[in-house]
């Protein structure tokens, strides 16, 4: 009965993980807003979670080991979403990777510098897009911490079983 509960677990995740990827893409191509640096870093987890889910749905073997995987992988999903919500609320201060890409290079030429104007930078700390009031990386951490919650229980109950 346990497994039937864990498969059935791993299938709403695994849809899930689907839908979120779906409907980032729809916001930065339908609805034209440009993620920054940050936005993108976070949807790595959900790719991963989907191989990994995918894994454990064919192979059917490891799935103790995936399980605690993919529990670090959405608790590194709730660290970069916090830090990315730090950022939002000016708590933090941006760090280079909110400006990777950005040429810092003192000696452009005038056609290099009008390119460089001309670029659109998209910055961590706007927020472009809401939902009910909540950013995207605020629903993000929010969704990750659940997410390793029942992780952490599956793995624990697993242990007992």
């Amino acid at each position: 009965m346990s497994q039937i509960k864990n498969r059935t677990t791993f299938y709403i995740i695994l849809l899930f993980c689907i839908f979120a990827l779906f409907f980032a893409y729809i916001v930065q191509y339908v609805l034209g807003h440009k993620p920054c640096n940050l936005c993108l870093i976070e949807r790595i987890p959900y790719f991963f979670a989907i191989t990994m889910i995918a894994a454990i749905l064919i192979l059917k073997k490891f799935e103790k080991k995936i399980i605690i995987l993919l529990f670090l992988t959405f608790v590194f999903s709730v660290g970069v979403s916090f830090y990315h919500l730090g950022i939002e609320q000016g708590l933090i201060e941006e760090s280079m990777v909110c400006n990777v890409g950005d040429n810092n290079n003192q000696n452009l030429s005038k056609e290099n510098l009008l390119k460089e104007l001309q670029k659109e930078t998209i910055n961590c700390k706007d927020v472009s897009f809401r939902i009910f009031g909540l950013s995207l990386a605020t629903i993000n951490a929010i969704i990750s911490l659940i997410f390793s919650a029942i992780l952490l229980n599956l793995f624990i109950k697993y242990e007992k079983n």
